[in-house]
């Protein structure tokens, strides 16, 4: 797809943030690591990138505004636009040498996700869409939200919260209502991709609660560009400010949403 201007800036600053984080995870284990809390670490590779990432999309546009998961939040002159950025979604997949970790850019204008891009490095895999545009793979692959509506064929991705966090026992009840409907659900470690592969069919659908504005913008628009669905657990609710959400195709979605919102 011909992208827009925006949209070539956000694929280069991807491309070029992601082979710095590829030499890094070359070397994981000699990366010096900090903790940032329980199960979330930040690294040198995570800074470098963001670093990276802001270099290249405020250069290319200074008064947009600014939301970034290291780097924190910075108001724009032009109080429309900001770019929404995870340098590094999957830190701790990378921190142990899995190579399931993503870029995630999103541009948001007037409050709506406008543009997405995530970039997955150790796969070389571009996921990126544009409102009203459709959503792509790479340079020329088109993609669609998977076709099947049968909740046992479906194939469903989350995220398990670790550690202490308060919202397991909630995790561990979906999980108790939706094995037993369903073909499986996959815990992979990264919110960007499973939201990628749910607009790629790879996944009929996808849900996880308390996630940051960075980790499910891009993953948004994408999703929806590609025919599925991304809302939170109450249709009114805006998922960028709740961090919950439920993905899917349009077939499964009436059945998928009703067993996790039955909670």
């Amino acid at each position: 797809m011909q992208g827009s201007a925006n949209l070539n800036i956000m694929m280069k600053a991807a491309r070029k943030a992601g082979r710095s984080l590829v030499k890094d995870f070359r070397e994981v284990e000699n990366l010096q690591v900090s903790t940032k809390g329980a199960g979330d670490f930040v690294s040198k590779a995570d800074i470098a990138a963001e670093a990276i990432l802001k270099e290249e999309l405020m250069g290319a546009r200074p008064t947009y505004g600014w939301l970034a998961e290291e780097g924190g939040e910075e108001a724009g002159k032009d109080p429309t636009r900001r770019w929404i950025v995870d340098p590094l979604d999957g830190t701790t997949n990378f921190l142990h040498g899995l190579p399931h970790w993503a870029i995630s850019i999103a541009l948001e204008h007037k409050g709506e996700i406008v543009s997405g891009v995530i970039y997955d490095p150790a796969k070389d895999e571009m996921f990126y869409a544009e409102k009203g545009e459709g959503a792509w793979l790479n340079d020329s692959q088109r993609l669609r939200v998977s076709g099947r509506n049968r909740m046992i064929e479906s194939i469903f991705a989350t995220g398990v919260p670790f550690g202490g966090r308060r919202d397991l026992p909630e995790t561990l009840q979906d999980l108790a209502r939706i094995m037993p409907t369903c073909a499986g659900v996959r815990r992979w470690g990264s919110a960007a991709l499973d939201m990628a592969y749910v607009a790629a069919g790879r996944y009929e659908g996808y849900w996880e609660r308390n996630l940051n504005a960075w980790d499910l913008a891009a993953g948004i628009i994408i999703v929806k560009e590609a025919g599925g669905f991304a809302r939170g657990f109450d249709d009114a609710d805006n998922v960028l400010e709740t961090g919950s959400v439920i993905a899917a195709n349009e077939p499964i979605w009436d059945q998928f949403a009703k067993v996790i919102r039955s909670a």
